[in-house]
């Protein structure tokens, strides 16, 4: 039987009490560095100190540069002048 991917249930927004930032930093300064970030911000995080692992601040990232939405271009219909200003229908003309 297939396991369903999607369960209908919302993913809490990064940063919230839910769905902390979780970050992994190797040095304490660095730990201190970051928790100013995270309180200036007023998101909620979880920073492991792990020396012998390397720097993961993936999350940190996100929260910082959040992904800009994508506007769709809107479609040029089949039977409407072409773009290309020859005159002809967009079908007929660029639209092969």
């Amino acid at each position: 039987m297939m396991e369903k991917m999607f369960n209908g249930k919302k993913a809490a927004k990064l940063g919230t009490v839910k769905n902390p930032a979780v970050v992994n930093v190797q040095t304490e300064e660095r730990v201190k560095e970051l928790e100013a970030v995270f309180e200036e911000n007023g998101w909620k995080y979880k920073i492991e100190l792990e020396p012998d692992k390397p720097e993961d601040i993936a999350a940190l990232e996100i929260l910082l540069n959040p992904p800009k939405t994508r506007i769709a271009e809107k479609k040029v219909g089949r039977n409407v002048p072409c773009p290309c200003g020859s005159g002809k229908k967009y079908k007929k003309c660029c639209g092969k």
